[in-house]
């Protein structure tokens, strides 16, 4: 029988829960925690540790892997219902995507340090980055750890695509060199490659021996229970049935950009208008709830190669079972890699930025040229959206709105300096993602591989169009719960409390307050492992030990 009582409750079990909750089992095997996943265990499932079936996991329907939100109708994409999908899974994210390994520029964690947040700088978070892997990519300097759970490699396999590419960047006149370390915090604007293992198997399943460790999937947390305006446990849905269980120390809601906010404003945490007009009963007025969602735009164009270049493609036609043998045999082959061989943290120079034009001039002069480690694609789009429940019910669907490409954000905060300080326009997001695409497709016509565009995966341009050749995006959602000071509509202080309650904390991707220009694992991650820390601090676990992980390099 599964028990009701427990320490430390987790609602979400997504990479950054993955994180917090296996360094505390590690460091105290008795402290009694409990995880509440809606979605399934992935423990040593092939869809899910061979990094080449992460093609499959996006192409599985729905709920099974992925909760499908849809958001509200958009304008600018002619009146388009954008789906964003987000994980749903032990380890979310990081059990499911394409596993490219990319830190953050070091200036985005000073910028959270410098919207109100101290101990989050890059000289903060940076020690934790280095904690959390095993860098086996390259050697390991000053700013690569040894010895942490998450494994950095260039996988089993390399394509000759990827090579090719290389080779064609080499000869692109745009002045641009490469490196054999794109993580190093600093460097962009080069060309390189990288890989990444998952949070789940890496630092939640080792301790699942532990006794005192429960997880519950497939189980979807409604609201945290309060006593007064103190946290003492959640209700949850599991099997069509409302359960509780109770937390004596500590909630912490981990269900990432668009769960997490939910779960607040179902427990009445949130913008009191919204809360009331749903019939929630308001603990703590929080307006900046649900606010703030920020997210990563790209368009993915296909092209067509030669007959006889080898790309994750082949997975789908290996019908004698070619690929999984060799995976079983030696770990190796097209299984091995997640197709991702090369790429550049691309960042404008003199003459892209005369492409861009002035429509950029304001975003360049602001965000850009005085932080060289930056580098852009859709990193850091001007336009912000809402994520808001439409029902105290956990099973109806959030009110989305994704604002990509479109001056939209929720009419309460639009005039506010304090949340937005600068004018939210559309117009340079899609100059800087019409660059980009064109940037992109100038290369990869060069390519001795490229045999034309695969007009299904790139933009539809207009019948007379000479570029003529869909649209689509990958999105790496963020910012809804935010850490900053209460009266600059934050949701989270630096140490994770939720403001207005206690015993209650915010732990994953919701959290940043501001943007960060590269896949989010990595921040995840660290925002994980310096959760952890401050939990532990308060506990009164006098190390969260990092040498519970057996170091194998």
């Amino acid at each position: 029988m599964i028990p009701t009582d427990y320490d430390i409750i987790f609602a979400g079990g997504g990479t950054t829960a993955c994180v917090v909750a296996g360094r505390l089992a590690a460091a105290d095997n008795t402290l009694r925690i409990l995880v509440v996943e809606n979605g399934r265990l992935t423990k040593d499932e092939p869809l899910h540790v061979q990094p080449g079936r992460y093609l499959f996991d996006l192409r599985a329907p729905g709920p099974d892997v992925f909760t499908v939100h849809h958001a509200n109708p958009s304008a600018p994409l002619g009146g388009r219902i954008l789906r964003v999908s987000s994980a749903s899974c032990v380890g979310g994210g990081s059990s499911v995507n394409a596993m490219m390994y990319n830190r953050a520029p070091a200036s985005d964690y000073d910028a959270w340090m410098h919207a109100g947040n101290p101990g989050w700088g890059a000289a903060d978070l940076i020690p934790l980055a280095k904690e959390v892997e095993t860098y086996q990519a390259g050697v390991v300097d000053s700013m690569h750890g040894s010895c942490g759970p998450i494994k950095v490699s260039y996988g089993g396999y390399e394509t000759k695509v990827g090579r090719d590419f290389l080779v064609a960047a080499a000869g692109f006149p745009r002045g641009r060199h490469f490196t054999e370390d794109l993580n190093d915090f600093v460097t962009c604007d080069v060309y390189g490659t990288g890989r990444r293992s998952d949070a789940a198997h890496f630092y939640l399943y080792p301790q699942i021996h532990n006794p005192n460790l429960h997880i519950i999937t497939e189980a979807r947390a409604n609201r945290v229970i309060f006593n007064g305006t103190r946290a003492v446990g959640i209700e949850y849905y599991a099997n069509g049935t409302l359960h509780t269980a109770a937390a004596a120390r500590l909630v912490v809601i981990s269900a990432g950009a668009f769960c997490s906010p939910a779960i607040l404003e179902r427990s009445g945490i949130g913008a009191k208008h919204l809360l009331e007009k749903h019939g929630v009963q308001v603990v703590s007025d929080l307006p900046g709830v649900g606010q703030n969602y920020g997210d990563h735009y790209a368009v993915t164009p296909a092209y067509l190669t030669t007959e006889n270049e080898v790309t994750l493609a082949a997975l789908a036609l290996d019908e004698d079972g070619a690929f999984e043998a060799e995976w079983k045999t030696n770990g190796r082959g097209l299984l091995a890699t997640n197709g991702i061989d090369a790429g550049i943290k691309l960042r404008p120079n003199g003459q892209d930025l005369e492409q861009l034009g002035p429509a950029f001039t304001k975003r360049w002069e602001t965000l850009l040229a005085d932080a060289p480690d930056r580098y852009v694609a859709l990193m850091y789009p001007v336009s912000t959206g809402f994520v808001h429940i439409c029902s105290v019910d956990a099973h109806t669907p959030l009110e989305i709105t994704t604002a990509l490409l479109e001056r939209c954000v929720a009419p309460l905060f639009f005039s506010n300096p304090l949340c937005f300080p600068i004018d939210y326009r559309s117009e340079e997001d899609i100059v800087l993602l019409r660059w980009a695409y064109k940037w992109s497709r100038e290369l990869a016509r060069r390519m001795d591989c490229y045999r034309g565009e695969h007009a299904a995966g790139h933009p539809a341009f207009g019948a007379d169009s000479q570029a003529l050749c869909r649209e689509s995006g990958r999105t790496y959602s963020m910012g809804t719960c935010a850490m900053k000071p209460r009266e600059a509509f934050g949701v989270v202080d630096p140490s994770l409390n939720v403001y207005g309650v206690q015993n209650l904390k915010v732990a994953d991707m919701s959290i940043a307050p501001s943007n960060v220009g590269a896949n989010t694992y990595n921040t995840a991650l660290i925002i994980g492992e310096k959760a952890a820390s401050i939990i532990a601090a308060e506990l009164g676990i006098r190390d969260v030990s990092r040498r519970w992980y057996n170091c194998r390099v």
